[in-house]
């Protein structure tokens, strides 16, 4: 079995780590048993903004962009923060992770 280097939370240390190799034992430990092409698309997609912007894409930005229902994030991940997390990417900080519960944000 790979090692993967993850913080307290649960989020890849170093993001340049990760591969759809790493997405998928990550997608396990929250849950998530099946990484098919479109979740992975999802994935890359969360990575390739982050890189670009280096900030959260918008949830219904990332579904438009990958062609897939507005609310596909939330469908095929819980809460975007378990997406963000399985994408590799860094830890987004106690407020993101407390808010991802909070229904009027929409999660």
């Amino acid at each position: 079995m790979m090692k993967i280097n993850v913080d307290s939370d649960g989020f890849l240390v170093n993001s340049a780590d990760w591969t759809e190799e790493v997405a998928r034992v990550l997608a396990a430990r929250e849950g998530i048993a099946d990484l098919p092409e479109h979740r992975i698309d999802i994935l890359k997609f969360m990575r390739e903004y982050y890189l670009k912007h280096k900030f959260f894409p918008i949830v219904r930005y990332v579904c438009k962009n990958v062609h897939q229902p507005k609310n596909c994030v939330t469908e095929q991940f819980v809460d975007p923060v378990t997406a963000w997390k399985i994408a590799g990417l860094p830890n987004p900080g106690e407020e993101v992770i407390m808010f991802k519960g909070w229904e009027p944000l929409g999660y």
